[in-house]
């Protein structure tokens, strides 16, 4: 474990992520309106309040506060823009014509609360959204939010976030390679758990070096997220992951566990936080200690 770790203030991690979904809930039931025109603004908040981890609002708080910038108004806008596109990534992906799902964080997707239109609907003006917060008049520099806007939409669009849910859904029936699999999972999963990290570091000033390790130490997450989320979707009940349990096995998609068996799957996952939390020793930033926790989180993670 980082030394860093160890000479945690007062102050417990869990304690810290507790205040800071708190944080980012109050932030997001601000920015998203309740006055949007024929119910849009009741689908959006039902779609992205109440409800989910916050893993990558506290990825963007925690690397922030590695860089000094924890408690910056940029770092907070980053963060609900994060979470926002996250959520409307759920909701499109939840949609009959993607992943065909009826529960989502614990409660009926959005197309099944609020009809397929709205749901669709809802999460285009959430992804608007998440790019208005990121640029507000005043309070974040203007090179910061070009710099924000740009972390953002790579990670999302074809290269990311985008890209990976196409070859997802692409790949249904295939045997994929490992090779393949892992490009998948580092766009459709990892590219926006990477940009959170990266989102920020940005908020704060750091040498080229820390953010290289940074970098490394995202990405090296974002692919141990999605193995455990594999594992979890064969070992877990729906009760407990808020979300329909196999999945993926009953659309036949290819998987971590089905590509390299559930023990080797584990011990990749365990692989790539130890990959991470090497890139954090090597950082050089003098406290990492909620990288290094969320990076234990994610891999210990029940659900």
């Amino acid at each position: 474990m980082n030394a860093t770790f160890m000479n945690a203030p007062i102050e417990t991690p869990s304690a810290w992520a507790d205040a800071q979904r708190m944080r980012v809930e109050d932030a997001l039931s601000r920015w998203v309106p309740r006055e949007a025109p024929a119910g849009l603004g009741e689908v959006m908040r039902y779609a992205v309040l109440d409800g989910g981890k916050r893993l990558r609002p506290l990825l963007v708080l925690a690397a922030a506060e590695a860089v000094g910038a924890g408690q910056d108004e940029a770092a907070l806008r980053a963060a609900a823009a994060v979470e926002l596109i996250h959520a409307y990534s759920l909701v499109h992906d939840d949609m009959p014509c993607m992943d065909d799902d009826a529960l989502r964080r614990g409660k009926p997707t959005v197309h099944v609360q609020y009809g397929e239109a709205a749901a669709m609907l809802g999460g285009d003006a959430m992804q608007a959204l998440a790019f208005e917060v990121l640029v507000p008049d005043a309070g974040v520099a203007p090179a910061l939010q070009a710099h924000l806007v740009r972390l953002l939409t790579r990670a999302s669009g074809s290269d990311g976030m985008a890209g990976g849910q196409a070859i997802d859904l692409a790949s249904v029936g295939v045997a994929l390679t490992e090779p393949a699999l892992r490009d998948m999972h580092r766009r459709k999963t990892g590219a926006l758990l990477q940009a959170s990290v990266m989102m920020g570091a940005a908020c704060g000033k750091t040498g080229p070096a820390s953010l290289a390790a940074l970098s490394r130490y995202g990405a090296a997450l974002g692919l141990a997220f999605q193995i455990v989320d594999d594992i979890l979707d064969v070992t877990q009940a729906s009760e407990a992951l808020g979300k329909t349990a196999g999945k993926d096995l009953d659309q036949n998609k290819p998987t971590y566990v089905t590509v390299l068996g559930l023990q080797e799957a584990a011990r990749q996952a365990r692989a790539l936080r130890d990959e991470a939390l090497a890139a954090l020793a090597a950082s050089g930033l003098s406290d990492t200690h909620l990288l290094d926790w969320l990076a234990h989180l994610v891999v210990d993670r029940e659900y």
